[in-house]
Order: structure tokens, then sequence, then C-alpha cells
């Protein structure tokens, strides 16, 4: 399997678009598949995520919130979706303790905030996305993966941003 790395690079305009723009890439994401999101407080991980729920089917019966002091949300969907905030982890062995593992197997999509924390504990394909404040509404999004899953996740993306939003 070609390893070999690939960025793309979004400017979101708001935390509507960038709503959007994870709605769209959810659309190409399967079961098995972990998003690490990293970026400052504020920045826009909880957005996407939120994003990444409604584009997976996750009922608008649901509030999407940072599970900062659960560390892990639930929710059913079309592939469920398992939202970690590791915030308030002091490093990957405290992740590690949660029994990470079980979710990363389970077949859903794991979506995890302030993934920096537990970096060298996720695998090779995990799609890395940084959040990037440009002003206090525009976000400069990159997604960070291996080049034959990136190119796949992007397809909806670039057909809907270079027609509504470029």
């Amino acid at each position: 399997m070609n390893r070999e790395k690939a960025t793309i690079e979004i400017i979101s305009q708001s935390a509507k678009q960038t709503m959007e723009i994870a709605r769209l890439l959810s659309g190409q994401l399967r079961e098995g598949d972990i998003l690490a999101l990293s970026g400052e407080l504020g920045s826009g991980k909880t957005c996407f995520a939120g994003g990444i729920a409604r584009g997976l089917g996750v009922s608008e019966s649901y509030q999407i919130t940072s599970p900062t002091f659960t560390l892990i949300n639930e929710y059913p969907a079309r592939c469920d979706l398992y939202h970690f905030d590791v915030y308030r982890l002091n490093g990957y062995s405290e992740f590690e303790d949660l029994g990470y593992e079980e979710y990363f197997s389970r077949g859903g999509v794991v979506v995890i905030e302030w993934a920096e924390k537990i970096a060298p504990v996720l695998p090779v394909d995990t799609f890395f996305v940084s959040f990037e404040y440009i002003d206090e509404n525009i976000r400069n999004i990159k997604i960070k993966g291996l080049k034959s899953r990136l190119k796949e996740l992007a397809i909806d993306l670039e057909t809907e941003v270079s027609r509504r939003w470029l």
C-alpha cells in the first residue's frame, strides 16, 4: 500500500462554512477512519466535529458538544461516531488507559479534539486536521493524510467548494 502523504488547505470564512466543509468530507468517510483535530481554543474543532456528525447522519436531536469532561461522546449514525476530547489528558499514556483501541476497531468514525496530545498512538492512516486563525471568523484548515485516501475524501469538497466558495 502506498504510504505517501499529502495535504489540502481550505480557507473557511465562517463557523457555518467550517461545518459545511466537514459535512461534505464526511460523505467519503468510512468505518475505521480517524480524524485527529488540533488547533487553538475556539479555532473550529468542535464545529468541524459537528459537521462530521451531521454528514454521517447523526440526528439533529443530538446536540454536538465537546466531551471535555466525559472524554468521549458516542452518536449513532450510518457509521457510528466516537467523538473524543483529550484536552484534559496529560499525554497518550492516559489515553491508553481509556481503552481507545476498542473504539479504533469498532468500525465507526473517530474524531479526536486536541489530538496532538496523543499523536504517538495514532495509526498511520489517520487524517490530521489543523485549524489556524486568520482572523475572528476566518480559518485556514489543513487536512493531511495518505494521498490516495485524501484524494478520495476531497472529491465532494473540491466540486462544492469550487462551485460555491471560490
